[in-house]
This record gives C-alpha cells, sequence and structure tokens, in this order.
C-alpha cells in the first residue's frame, strides 16, 4: 500500500476515534479499508482522488462473489459484506469533509440478512459437552514445564469458564479489570459493553472459583503495565479455546467451533433449557433488544 493511502487510512482511523466510534467499530474499519487500498493499487489507481462511483460499484462485485479466505468453499458472509460496505460508506463521508468534493457519494449498500439461516448458523455446545471440555483441560500444554503448565491452565480454566458462565463477549471478557470483580457481592461488572451499556453479572460458584484461583495464585504474578484481568490479548482467547478443543478425543465437539462466542450462545441456550425467563437471559447478555435473545427460543 502506497504512502499516500497509509496516510489516508491514518487519518480516516483517527477522524473515527474523534467522533467518538468504539475501539472495535475503528478496527473493524482498519480491516476493512486497508485491501481496498490494495485492491485500488491492483487496479493501478494510485490516488484516492482517481476514485469514481464505477471503481466502487466493480469492488462490492467482487468482494461479494470472491471465496471467504478462512473457508475457501464460502463466499463472504452478509454481516461480513455490510461492514466492508459500511466502512467504505464511512470513508467517503471522510474524504467529503475534508474537501475532496469529487469523491463518490456513500452508496449505503446493505444486505438484508436472512435471520432464519442466521439462526441455523448457530452451533452450540450441549451441556455435557461443556463438561467434558472442562474435563480435559489437565491434557492440554503437557510439553511445557509444571510451573509454566500450570499457570497456563489456570488461565485456560477461567477463561472457558468465565466466558461461559457470564455470558461474555469476546471485547467484554478482555477489557475486565481487576477492580471489577467483587467478590464479597459475588459479581462482575462489565462496563460499557456493546451500545456503551454498563451491566452487573451474578457469579456462579465455578467463576467465583476459578476467578480466586487465578488471580490470587497466578495474576499476581505477572509482570504487567495495565490492570486488566487476563495478560493475552484479545486475539488470544480464541487461540487457547481451539488448542483445548484439539486435545479433546470426542469427535462430536471436535466438529463444532468453538470461540468465546460460541460459548456465549451455549450458556443462553442453557439458561433457557433451565427455565431461566427470556426478559432475565436480555439483560443477563447485555442484549439491547428481546428480540436478538428470542433467537434462542429457535435454537431449542
Amino acid at each position: 500500500m502506497n504512502t499516500g493511502y497509509k496516510t489516508i487510512l491514518t487519518e480516516y482511523l483517527s477522524w473515527l476515534d474523534t467522533l467518538g466510534y468504539s475501539e472495535d467499530m475503528i478496527c473493524s474499519c482498519k480491516r476493512n479499508i486497508r485491501p481496498f487500498f490494495e485492491w485500488l493499487e491492483e487496479k493501478q489507481i494510485h490516488s484516492i482522488t482517481e476514485l469514481t462511483d464505477k471503481h466502487i460499484n466493480i469492488y462490492y462485485n467482487y468482494v461479494e462473489t470472491r471465496p471467504n479466505e478462512n473457508r475457501k468453499e464460502r463466499r463472504l458472509g452478509t454481516a461480513h459484506l455490510n461492514k466492508i460496505f459500511y466502512a467504505i460508506d464511512k470513508l467517503l463521508e471522510f474524504l467529503h469533509q475534508y474537501g475532496m468534493e469529487n469523491a463518490p457519494i456513500p452508496t449505503n449498500r446493505r444486505m438484508e440478512i436472512d435471520k432464519q439461516a442466521r439462526i441455523l448458523k448457530i452451533e452450540t455446545f450441549t451441556q455435557q459437552e461443556i463438561k467434558t471440555l472442562l474435563s480435559h483441560i489437565p491434557n492440554t500444554y503437557l510439553s511445557l514445564p509444571f510451573k509454566e503448565r500450570e499457570a497456563k491452565q489456570a488461565e485456560l480454566r477461567l477463561i472457558f469458564t468465565l466466558f461461559y458462565g457470564c455470558g461474555l463477549r469476546r471485547t467484554e471478557g478482555y477489557k475486565l479489570q481487576l477492580q471489577d470483580i467483587d467478590f464479597d457481592k459475588k459479581t462482575v461488572f462489565v462496563e460499557q459493553g456493546k451500545n456503551y451499556k454498563d451491566r452487573i453479572i451474578p457469579m456462579s460458584a465455578g467463576v467465583y472459583r476459578e476467578l480466586q484461583d487465578y488471580i490470587y495464585n497466578y495474576r499476581h504474578r505477572l509482570k504487567v503495565n495495565h490492570n486488566r484481568l487476563f495478560k493475552s490479548q484479545k486475539q488470544a482467547f480464541n487461540r487457547k479455546l481451539k488448542h483445548l478443543q484439539g486435545v479433546c478425543q470426542d469427535e462430536t465437539i471436535k466438529a463444532k467451533r468453538l470461540s468465546t462466542h460460541v460459548l456465549r450462545h451455549s450458556i443462553a441456550t442453557h439458561l433457557l433449557q433451565n427455565g431461566m425467563s427470556i426478559e432475565n437471559i436480555a439483560l443477563f447478555l447485555g442484549h439491547s433488544s428481546l428480540c436478538t435473545t428470542q433467537i434462542y427460543t429457535h435454537l431449542i
């Protein structure tokens, strides 16, 4: 990517930050604009002033038909495509605000999400599978020395138990501070989750036990310059869960996708199966709309 595009990308992200967009939104725009600029260069369009409506439409048709990099047999999902369209619309808005009068007008192009198809894509683990996965944590990191293995297993146990037991989004878990954990009240405080909503989540006995073990036996040893609960970066959570899945011998478990968000889906379905009201599950998950929570009624 040439210097001009790099400069525009930096200023664009700074503009989004100034407008108060969330860190996740800014990262999403960065991920989606960088490939767009690289594609422009491949097409011999080396300056943003050369950009036209025709280029935008060709690029949109390209991303709608190209294979998914992670799953070659599939195309990009509707939600992913809408994030690309949104990021480019915001870029065009940015260009106009900074005086590029001949820049294309934002298209407001969005694809309608098939809610039923979205529901069918959600795959959760059963309560027994959750127990099976937990039981395999002692089989992880066996090649490491005992002390290092013990610490990594404790962190993995907490990641699995916390994201499942509290239904956390990945960013929410990453941002958790030590002061957000209240052992006296047995609660976890989530500050400014999605849509900037705060919420307080009760700890289960398992979450309480794993938090105490990790904080008092391992976390205080870490030499870090922050007060977050986890030392690991946000991207590491799913890699660690994937490692756990890899040591599990159950083929049904191995065939599913394991991530922090799948654990969140799983606890929601289990709470519903165990009789919790849809309203309380919505509060627990931090949903702004009850309609979002109602997908779990279709899952079970």
